[in-house]
C-alpha cells in the first residue's frame, strides 16, 4: 500500500503531497524534510529504493523534480517505480510538452489538475488506473466545460 506521494524540487521544497494514512500536520513537515534529505543526498548511481524507518521509499528524478513515494513492505517497488513514470508521462501529456523548467510552475499553478490526475491513478493508497486516456478523461471534460 502507498503511504504517501510527494513531488519536490532540488531545493527541497514540496510541490505536491498526498497522504493515504493519517499523519499529523507537524509530523508531516518533519517526515517530508527527512525523506527529501534522504533522497536528495543519494547519487544517481545509487538504487532508487531506500529502506526508511518502517517503510520503503521509491523515488525518481526528472530534471529539477523528485517524485518520492512511501510504501509498506508488501507493495511491489517496481510497480511503484513504473507508477511514478506513468504519472510524469500523464502530466507531460496533459500540460502539452512544457519544458522541464516550466514543469514546476505548471504544477504550482495547476495543483488542482495534478491532484485530479493523481486521484485517478491512486485511490486509498492502491493503484487503480494506469491507462493514460482514462486518467485524462475527467480533466478533458472539465476543460471543455470551462471553455463553454
Amino acid at each position: 500500500m502507498i503511504k504517501f506521494f510527494l513531488m519536490v524540487n532540488k531545493q527541497g521544497q514540496t510541490r505536491l503531497s498526498r497522504y493515504y494514512e493519517h499523519v499529523e500536520i507537524n509530523k508531516r513537515t518533519m517526515l517530508e524534510a527527512e525523506v527529501i534529505k534522504n533522497c536528495l543526498s543519494r547519487s544517481k548511481d545509487q538504487c532508487s529504493f531506500v529502506e526508511y524507518k518502517d517503510f520503503k521509499l521509491v523515488y525518481r528524478q526528472y530534471a529539477a523534480l523528485f517524485v518520492v513515494v512511501g510504501i509498506n513492505e508488501t507493495e511491489n517497488e517496481m510497480a511503484v517505480y513504473e507508477l511514478i513514470h506513468n504519472f510524469v508521462e500523464v502530466l507531460d501529456k496533459y500540460f502539452s510538452r512544457v519544458s522541464e523548467l516550466d514543469v514546476s510552475f505548471s504544477i504550482m499553478f495547476n495543483l488542482d489538475r495534478v491532484h485530479i490526475i493523481l486521484d485517478e491513478m491512486v485511490l486509498n493508497g492502491c493503484i487503480v488506473e494506469t491507462n493514460r486516456n482514462r486518467i485524462l478523461a475527467p480533466l478533458l471534460v472539465l476543460d471543455k466545460v470551462a471553455e463553454s
